[in-house]
């Protein structure tokens, strides 16, 4: 069993940036490709973007990408999602979740095997 936390959620305004981490525990970390994903009120959860198990490569949503960069250290067991020139749109619950598709399988659906509780993200105008 795995468990993810996320943190580094909080307010900030639009133009400024913001890393959110994720550290996992209990289980081989470098075992799972790794993803973020958010939730805005309201809406449904979607894909933001994911790495790949060892960290050679990335996929993102297209709203993301330029904006948004996702990294990991396996020795740490801990995975970032640095977030840069956020948007009120941005603002949402962001959730890591581990799973054992390459990263672009998490844009469309590829099972997920563990997910965190999300941390809280709000961006102001």
């Amino acid at each position: 069993q795995v468990q993810l936390v996320e943190s580094g959620g909080g307010l900030v305004q639009a133009g400024d940036s913001l890393r959110l981490s994720c550290a996992a525990s209990g289980g081989t970390f470098s075992s799972y490709a790794m993803g973020w994903f958010r939730q805005a009120p309201g809406k449904e959860r979607e894909f933001v973007g994911a790495i790949s198990r060892i960290g050679g490569s990335t996929f993102f949503r297209d709203s993301a990408k330029g904006r948004f960069t996702i990294s990991r250290d396996n020795a740490k067991n801990t995975v970032y999602l640095q977030m840069n020139s956020l948007k009120p749109e941005d603002t949402a619950v962001y959730y890591c979740a581990a799973g054992r598709s390459d990263p672009s399988g998490f844009h469309v659906g590829a099972p997920i095997d563990y997910w965190g509780q999300g941390t809280q993200v709000t961006v102001s105008s």
